[in-house]
């Protein structure tokens, strides 16, 4: 099995650093390669609110493989559908970071695309993570409305153009999800557990925790991540999945573990307050994007309107005629429905007390 160093402290960029060193991370870049550092940027928020990689760890990332030698490195990202990518890069500081080490920051969303063969068919994924020399996944642990976990995997699919994001949703994420982990398969990934949001993918209830931890196999440290959430491997099925599929190993023993410093900074992760399940009881998701159910939870999560009446979300909803709340327009033939996509959580709250 593969070692997971892990490492308690604040400060993300020290923290960052003493995990490379400890596991030695330069052996891991080809000689002459590049290295392409690909953070967690789904929405423009702040890393404190436990949405976004803290700019930290980049320059952590940066400032080793400098040391060691390494020059061609770069930062690459796309935000999720409805979000622009510099918004977000600009927002969590990261364009601070890439002046001061001039380092070049890649959107994504502009990138071309090469098809992958997976467990699953083809797959598009952006060619700048196709061809780095090492792809070094830098994910935030944290919850999902939809997933009720993303780490490590799931933030591969910024390596995506937004049309194959939205794919993913139609065919349920969670296969979507493994097969692009067996398929991509970083070969070095930095998990930010300083204050992931254990509820919201977007962050804005975030959980100080002041933990980091540092592997090699994606599934092993989603498996890990799974056992810091308090979660049973059934409730995140793409974890397993992706083992089935080949991406890596979906189990951890202690021995696995290699401790750089003591706990005493770290909080324990309480257990996640059920707070998406309850507000979503009389959601009808079929094929929602994460931007628009996300809009909609933040929205029922503002207005606690304790709603009774039937809502609809997702692509599966297109060209039907529903009674009830539609959310975003795959829902248009709802009997009202909240145009946009995705529409904003604003315009979503607005609707939810007109028809309180």
């Amino acid at each position: 099995m593969a070692k997971i160093y892990q490492i308690y402290g604040q400060d993300a960029h020290e923290m960052t650093v003493k995990l490379l060193e400890a596991s030695d991370a330069i052996r891991l870049v080809p000689s002459g390669g590049s290295v392409a550092l690909k953070p967690n940027l789904v929405i423009a928020g702040t890393p404190e609110s436990g949405s976004t990689t803290h700019a930290g760890v980049l320059s952590g990332c940066i400032s080793y493989f400098r040391d060691h030698g390494v020059e061609d490195i770069s930062v690459i990202e796309g935000s999720w559908v409805g979000d622009e990518t510099m918004r977000a890069m600009r927002r969590a500081g990261y364009d601070q970071v890439c002046r001061k080490y001039g380092v070049p920051f890649y959107d994504l969303k502009k990138d071309q695309t090469r098809p992958v063969q997976t467990a699953i068919g083809k797959i598009d994924v952006c060619c700048r993570a196709l061809d780095a020399g090492l792809l070094v996944d830098l994910p935030v642990l944290k919850g999902h409305c939809q997933t009720v976990m993303t780490c490590a995997l799931k933030n591969l699919k910024g390596c995506l153009p937004d049309r194959e994001k939205r794919r993913f949703h139609a065919m349920g994420l969670q296969k979507p999800i493994a097969a692009l982990g067996a398929a991509l398969k970083p070969r070095l990934i930095v998990v930010d557990s300083i204050c992931g949001d254990l509820d919201f993918e977007e962050g804005g209830t975030p959980v100080q925790t002041n933990r980091m931890y540092l592997g090699t196999d994606a599934v092993q440290l989603d498996a890990y991540g799974l056992s810091l959430m308090g979660l049973m491997p059934e409730e995140v099925p793409y974890v397993g999945l992706c083992e089935q599929f080949g991406g890596g190993k979906a189990s951890w023993t202690e021995d696995d573990l290699v401790l750089l410093n003591e706990p005493s900074e770290a909080a324990p992760y309480p257990r996640r307050s059920g707070t998406v399940v309850s507000l979503t009881r009389n959601v009808h998701e079929n094929q929602a994007c994460s931007a628009c159910f996300a809009s909609l939870v933040r929205a029922l999560y503002t207005t606690r309107l304790g709603q009774k009446e039937d809502i609809y979300i997702g692509q599966g909803w297109k060209g039907q005629k529903l009674d009830g709340l539609g959310i975003g327009k795959c829902c248009r033939g709802a009997e009202t429905c909240v145009m946009g996509c995705p529409p904003t959580a604003e315009k979503v709250a607005q609707a939810l007390q007109e028809i309180r």
